[in-house]
């Protein structure tokens, strides 16, 4: 019978010799997902026995890990505002550069005496969840079209008790509601689809349809651009999660489609990440965002 140290060291070592990033972290986390045992008790308890019936889907895991499978749909979930979203294969997984997104929204929203919420693409609910967390006062509609996201998407905001509409709908079409909102958020898919093939293995796992935003990765900014400004009231803000390299492109399009007051806002790591607009609530007076709905 092999320790709980034992099954640490080896998954820390199979983690490290297949080229995980954090072959540490990844193995306490696996670790403890299986055996109910943080780092204090690893320490403590580390030359006990480990439960047998508990090894094999632990070392299944592990191996699975060093095939470059997300860790974070081995272990189910995953921390997004310091909340945990329940997440799988099928929908995209909650990261940090987002929560610049959230923060961005939670900051226009204070003070404000209507707080109408909407959120675009919203796929686990990480951000319209974790908005109507922060802010009770706020009503917020998540609008997602993966079957599958939505699932997650309804069990996370009944997971953390929200009051979170859930709609099912195609953000590239042209909405038939006629609700007004003070605030639209959208992390929408925006990597070129040239360079999907690219990304890190683990990537390659997450949906798609998630990932691919067109040949020049602004298709989507495009569809939200031509066909939400219209749900927004009179000072309202549409605020956008970004590639790094898309802030000049999008701040233009937010710009041509009327919006005022545009700001590219960066993360942690100083990269552009969260484009960001006023609405006048007039007419609009620049160019019409070219979106060609044949394509969609």
């Amino acid at each position: 019978m092999s320790s709980y140290r034992q099954e640490y060291a080896w998954a820390k070592e199979l983690l490290t010799k297949a080229g995980c990033d954090s072959p540490a972290f990844d193995a306490l986390c696996l670790f403890s997902h299986a055996f109910g045992m943080d780092r204090t008790g690893l320490a403590l308890s580390g030359e006990k026995g480990a439960d047998e019936e508990k090894v094999s889907p632990f070392r299944d895991r592990v191996r699975r890990r060093a095939q470059g499978y997300p860790l974070q749909y081995l272990l189910g979930e995953w921390e997004f505002m310091g909340l945990s979203f329940s997440v799988g294969e099928g929908v995209l997984i909650p990261r940090a550069d987002t929560e610049l997104l959230c923060e961005t929204g939670l900051s226009f929203l204070q003070g404000r005496q209507t707080k109408r919420v909407l959120e675009l693409c919203a796929g686990s609910g990480a951000v319209a969840v974790s908005l109507a967390h922060f802010d009770p006062d706020a009503q917020v509609t998540a609008l997602e079209k993966s079957p599958q996201a939505l699932t997650y998407l309804r069990r996370n905001a009944a997971r953390h008790k929200n009051r979170v509409t859930v709609v099912e709908g195609d953000v590239l079409i042209k909405p038939a509601q006629d609700a007004v909102y003070d605030l639209i958020l959208s992390n929408p898919p925006y990597i070129p689809a040239g360079e999907i093939e690219g990304l890190m293995k683990e990537v390659s796992f997450e949906p798609r349809m998630a990932l691919d935003g067109g040949e020049d990765g602004l298709l989507f900014y495009r569809a939200i651009l031509t066909h939400y400004p219209h749900l927004l009231c009179s000072g309202g803000m549409l605020a956008v999660e970004i590639g790094e390299q898309q802030g000049e492109q999008v701040r233009r399009l937010f710009e041509e489609a009327g919006f005022s007051q545009v700001a590219v806002s960066r993360d942690l790591a100083g990269l552009d990440r969260v484009v960001s607009g006023i609405w006048p609530g007039s007419k609009r007076t620049g160019r019409v965002c070219n979106f060609d709905r044949n394509t969609v």
